[in-house]
């Protein structure tokens, strides 16, 4: 009887152990997204020289045009990985299968570019087209960037 207090006792701390720990590994993450989309609103506002007035106009849209953007590659994400699971990996893909892959990956470049798209046509109220030209290389260079950096860290 005491044994089997012991063992659900520790099998309850071991349990509570790996959900903190796993809760911590999720704050981490979240804390390090905020961390870059602060540095990347601070890179973007210096390079395009934002006035506070612009940014004030930019920033709603801007934040709309990224969270569009993510729900797609997250959604393509998801799709690609619960298909690659049931199929048992790559290796288990038909043909058939990597046909329609292929469909559903050139569809979800499309509806990332009809957003882009849309995106440009509303800036363009906001910002000159020499900024959203100057918006698109900062973007690709902060990305850049962004990796150098993770990069050298362990």
């Amino acid at each position: 009887m005491i044994n089997m207090k012991k063992i659900l006792f520790f099998t309850s701390l071991l349990f509570f152990i790996s959900f903190l720990a796993n809760a911590q590994k999720q704050k981490k993450k979240q804390v390090r997204g905020e961390k870059i989309k602060a540095l990347k609103i601070a890179f973007l506002t210096q390079e395009l020289n934002l006035t506070a007035e612009v940014a004030q106009q930019f920033w709603p849209v801007y934040n709309t045009h990224e969270e569009n953007l993510d729900l797609l590659r997250n959604k393509g994400r998801a799709a690609i990985r619960k298909q690659l699971k049931n199929d048992g990996g790559f290796e288990g893909l038909s043909e058939e299968d990597a046909k329609i892959f292929v469909k559903n990956k050139l569809d979800l470049d499309n509806q990332i570019l009809l957003e882009k798209m849309s995106f440009t046509k509303k800036i363009a109220k906001v910002l000159t087209y020499k900024q959203i030209l100057k918006l698109q290389l900062s973007e690709r260079d902060f990305a850049r960037e962004l990796m150098r950096k993770y990069r050298k860290k362990p």
